[in-house]
């Protein structure tokens, strides 16, 4: 079976056969397994082993490695065909809640009320399981309340920021 995943500016194309796993048409050696909590992950690639955290959103996939959060598209060849060059839907308009993806220690947080902020900037840092993870804005607006401070304990999905 052949996936797009599509990471910031670039396009991988995996195809998984019985054989392996071949990545933009060369053959990679990939394991990837759950380890205890639901969203984290073991992964090895070539040999190396690496822990990541994937959290599934309505559109892609929030993939958090060695504390850089990376947005995720994934399209089966087939999905890919037929959604051709349409774009995918829209963020909604108006507020937008951002939510902690798992427990852990606000360790810092990089705005405040008020400000306008783009897609992708960085507002906090949430360390978790002894990893510092950026959150990430999923779109650009301005941050109409910040609901944690540095130093304290949030539960998974609990209100971080509201983007309006």
């Amino acid at each position: 079976m052949k996936y797009f995943a599509d990471v910031g500016d670039h396009t991988f194309e995996i195809e998984i056969t019985e054989d392996g796993v071949l990545v933009d048409g060369e053959p990679i050696a990939v394991d990837l397994r759950q380890s205890g909590v639901s969203q984290l992950y073991s992964l090895l690639l070539d040999g190396a082993s690496f822990e990541m955290i994937i959290e599934e959103t309505q559109q892609s996939f929030d993939v958090t490695l060695r504390g850089e959060q990376l947005r995720v598209q994934v399209e089966d060849e087939r999905t890919r065909r037929l959604h051709g060059g349409r774009e995918g839907p829209a963020l909604p308009q108006g507020d937008l809640t951002i939510r902690a993806p798992i427990p852990g220690l606000i360790v810092k947080v990089m705005v405040q009320d008020g400000d306008e902020i783009i897609e992708d900037q960085p507002l906090m840092i949430l360390e978790a399981m002894k990893m510092e993870n950026e959150v990430r804005a999923v779109r650009s607006g301005v941050v109409r309340k910040v609901e944690v401070s540095a130093g304290q304990s949030v539960e998974q999905d609990a209100v971080l920021i509201v983007i309006g």
